[in-house]
């Protein structure tokens, strides 16, 4: 009868199988009474195995008592595993491959195999979606009483020029003489009877680059000589007036023999990033607390202050030294004392400040901007007012109604964000302030650490770890070329950008700004009158328009918007697509699959008794093979097959004698008749022993 037909029969099937199990009952119990049968006549007793290698033999049948038992259902070879998969399963398909005729059995097979593949091509494409880890973001608004932004306010000048001229006076003297020399180059040279301190020209000078030939250039010191070869003065009157002429800033290290020039496109632009270099190089090596007293102090530049109904003065802000605009001070910072919140939003509820700039006592040469410089940020975070702040203007008063968005970011694996930046491969130089991780801090205190590794020097505008020093033209002579480099290169701000992280929830303030000129005509005198009598306890006027600043900061509503990431793709997403597209192409549910993992493993289990098996048969081979003695009888063989602990009698024997050592001589027991019921087809490998006795 062909196969097919007899496993679509269901009852057949079972008959089949109660009658294997009836034919298996029989074998297990006639072998035993041939093994007793076998014992009682041969008289060959096991000998008893002692200690280590009793222990193994036990251990050994244990484990193969227990490898048969797990492997009872589907069968014994992988054809019979198959079949029975396909005869059992819940999947649509394999149940048609086996019961229809032979045409048909192909046609599904094509079609399981089709929508099969199908399946796991979508499959592949919902997970690598899944592991894509795509964002989701909402927006909400809410409301409620909000704390108040810290307020960090800066002078746009650094320091007073009073309290630093002397430390500027050869660069302001060789600044002048510069631009006497750009702006009236022949007046400049009948006069150039001054001294001038060389040594800083020497090092950092301006050239003039005449580029309307680009194979040949010509390059001009503005106190020196043609470096092409041309020596009078003319030249440089020639090339300066010519079209095409450009300043350029020369760097040089290893003792001028490396050089690189930093051009530029105005003169303007040449010399004030000149003279902010050479600045850098005085000021780095200037003591901190020095630099902090050359600044503007809070009880001259904050004149009136008031927070809601609330007056408030300079001692309610906290003061630190930012490099760019020296003193500044922090409102409501949150550092030492709750935040303060907001009463209500509107201007009558908000911070309104009257600040003098000192506009007269700028540095000429290193500020060219007049006027407040100021940010809001959140509690406990470093103002970074350089990046992120903006300019109020002097004479006029300033309305900056702010609105708060709150962003909430999932982090790792679905943003790359941190939550406090512990994660973060950067060593924090703002540390010591005791302020939040930010990803300005990270990037600053990046480029600060390859700055001390690429130049042996911090600079002077970034915080500096302990035992390094800031570069200058004394201890340092080649930091300025090294700067240049390491500030241009698009490798360092890559690897910089691609350590730091974002932080996870951030606030911002958007702000509406207006301005409107302040005081009037009308009022200036009475005004100016009142803050120089409490200021100066003066009857005279001291202060002017050009150096009075008003703010006025508030919340323009008390809504507040939201940001919120959360995961496009979520876990319920992704087993809903799966099972539907299992459901839809072949019929299939998670218990299916469960049915395949059963497969696979009833698989595992046929390749290890097989090896097994393989295994012992080889072991007999060997053992056959290294007889020195006689061959051994049947009866010792169907012993050694039935009986584990069975060791034949190896003892020599001499031709003389007879079979038994004692020469007693036994009687020879008969054949046993043949038992052809016993037959199976299954190997005995794979007959077990209910009982105590042995697995086979």
């Amino acid at each position: 009868m062909p196969l097919h037909f007899s496993l679509c029969d269901k009852s057949l099937l079972r008959e089949k199988r109660g009658e294997a199990e009836k034919r298996r009952e029989r074998g297990k119990k006639k072998v035993g009474e041939e093994s007793s049968w076998r014992r009682k006549h041969f008289m060959l007793w096991p000998r008893p195995l002692l200690g280590k290698e009793g222990a193994t033999m036990h251990v050994k049948k244990y484990l193969l008592k227990c490898l048969h038992r797990l492997q009872k259902g589907p069968g014994y070879t992988y054809k019979e595993l198959l079949v029975w998969y396909c005869d059992n399963t819940n999947t649509h398909g394999p149940k048609r491959i086996i019961c229809e005729g032979p045409k048909k059995k192909a046609m599904w097979f094509l079609l399981t195999l089709l929508f099969t593949a199908l399946v796991c091509w979508q499959w592949g494409n919902f997970i690598r979606t899944y592991l894509s880890w795509e964002v989701s973001v909402s927006l909400s608004v809410g409301f409620k009483t909000m704390d108040f932004p810290a307020v960090t306010i800066c002078n746009a000048s650094p320091f007073k020029y009073s309290k630093v001229k002397h430390l500027l006076k050869d660069l302001d003297e060789l600044m002048e003489a510069v631009l006497e020399r750009i702006l009236a180059p022949e007046l400049s040279h009948a006069n150039a009877t001054r001294t001038l301190n060389s040594s800083i020209w020497n090092h950092t000078p301006l050239v003039l680059i005449d580029e309307r030939n680009p194979h040949h250039p010509v390059i001009l010191d503005l106190f020196g000589d043609n470096h092409n070869g041309l020596t009078n003065s003319s030249a440089s009157e020639k090339i300066c007036n010519a079209h095409g002429c450009k300043m350029a800033m020369r760097l040089c290290s290893l003792n001028g023999t490396q050089c690189t020039f930093r051009n530029f496109t105005s003169a303007t632009q040449a010399v004030t990033e000149w003279y902010s270099l050479q600045a850098t190089n005085i000021f780095a090596q200037v003591p901190h607390q020095e630099l902090v007293e050359m600044s503007y102090p809070g009880e001259q530049m904050i004149l009136a202050c008031l927070f809601g109904a609330e007056p408030c003065n300079y001692r309610n802000f906290t003061s630190i030294f930012y490099p760019h605009y020296g003193n500044c001070y922090i409102f409501n910072w949150g550092m030492t004392e709750k935040a303060l919140p907001s009463a209500n939003p509107g201007t009558e509820f908000g911070l309104k400040l009257i600040l003098d700039i000192g506009q007269e006592d700028y540095v000429p040469f290193l500020t060219s901007t007049a006027g407040v410089r100021l940010m809001l940020h959140e509690q406990r975070s470093y103002p970074f007012i350089r990046d992120e702040g903006i300019y109020a203007m002097s004479g006029t008063e300033t309305s900056i109604g702010v609105l708060v968005d709150k962003l909430q970011r999932m982090g790792e694996p679905y943003s790359p964000c941190t939550v406090n930046g512990s994660e973060v491969p950067v060593q924090n130089f703002y540390s010591d302030y005791n302020t939040t991780y930010s990803i300005q801090a990270c990037l600053r205190s990046c480029f600060q650490d390859h700055m001390i590794h690429s130049c042996k020097c911090g600079h002077y505008l970034y915080p500096l770890p302990r035992g390094e020093k800031y570069c200058n033209n004394r201890d340092f002579p080649d930091w300025a070329h090294c700067y240049s480099d390491l500030q241009m290169s698009v490798a360092q701000r890559e690897t910089c950008i691609g350590m730091c992280k974002e932080s996870c929830n951030d606030t911002q303030y958007k702000m509406t700004i207006s301005m409107a000129d302040w005081p009037s005509e009308a009022s200036e005198d009475w005004i100016f009158h009142v803050l120089s009598q409490e200021r100066d306890q003066s009857t005279n006027i001291t202060l002017s328009r050009k150096g009075i600043v008003k703010l006025n900061i508030y919340f323009q509503e008390f809504n507040y918007r939201t940001i919120e990431e959360s995961a496009a793709n979520n876990l319920v997403w992704l087993l809903s697509n799966l099972g539907g597209q299992f459901g839809f192409w072949m019929g299939g549910s998670v218990l299916c699959l469960i049915e395949f993992g059963e497969i696979i493993i009833d698989f595992v289990w046929i390749t290890i008794i097989n090896l097994v098996a393989l295994a012992k048969s080889l072991r007999q081979r060997r053992a056959q093979a290294s007889y020195s003695g006689p061959p051994p009888t049947v009866a010792e063989l169907v012993e050694a097959h039935t009986n584990f602990g069975f060791q034949p009698d190896t003892a020599p024997r001499s031709p003389n004698t007879g079979p038994y050592p004692n020469e007693q001589a036994l009687p020879i027991p008969g054949t046993p008749p043949p038992n052809y019921d016993s037959l199976r087809l299954q190997p005995l490998d794979v007959i077990e022993s209910d009982s105590e006795g042995d697995a086979i």
